[in-house]
């Protein structure tokens, strides 16, 4: 599946949106305020934000919502009712860019539009590119038993299952490593 750069920026975008939500009240809110908010805007360099406001804010908390429970889809029938939902209510109009140094690319939220449509728009139609192409299984949640982050699955043969290796898979190897050890030594 070719995935070009403003789709991966996206997809970024929409795991990083996911992954600010607090679990089971266990974690704090990443966008627990205005500031949040406009750091995340920042962090993926998304383009024409105007000034953020207390509503906005609200608004992306509901959006990251809906694209929570796409991650949580088991069938991509109901993970497709959602992206359509979320990038029919964004007002999608896709249009041709080539700002800021990229080359073409497209934009489908309409100019001027608020932060949560344009994350609604861009990231759903990011996401609505792996349910078209049959791949909506490489949007999963770490198998971790004590995190539930979201990821996409870019690997060739979709075998991830943590959302990062190095601390989840990493964790769990030697978790389970310690326990044969034990269990060998008696």
């Amino acid at each position: 599946m070719l995935i070009t750069h403003d789709t991966r920026c996206a997809l970024d975008a929409v795991v990083d949106l996911v992954n600010t939500a607090p679990e089971d009240h266990t974690t704090d809110d990443g966008l627990a305020n205005v500031a949040a908010l406009a750091d995340f805007v920042r962090k993926h360099e998304i383009s024409d934000v105007g000034v953020l406001s207390e509503y906005d804010l609200a608004a992306v908390h509901r959006v990251r919502d809906r694209f929570s429970g796409i991650f949580a889809a088991a069938d991509p029938r109901f993970a497709a009712g959602l992206i359509n939902e979320l990038i029919a209510a964004a007002g999608t109009t896709p249009r041709l860019t080539d700002h800021d140094g990229y080359d073409w690319h497209v934009h489908y939220f309409a100019p001027g539009a608020s932060i949560a449509d344009h994350l609604a728009a861009d990231c759903g139609m990011a996401l609505a590119f792996f349910v078209v192409a049959g791949e909506q299984e490489r949007l999963r949640r770490c198998e971790a038993p004590d995190c539930r982050r979201a990821f996409v699955d870019l690997s060739r043969n979709r075998s991830r299952r943590y959302c990062d290796s190095r601390t989840c898979g990493n964790r769990l190897h030697v978790a389970a490593y310690r326990a044969r050890r034990k269990e060998a030594a008696g």
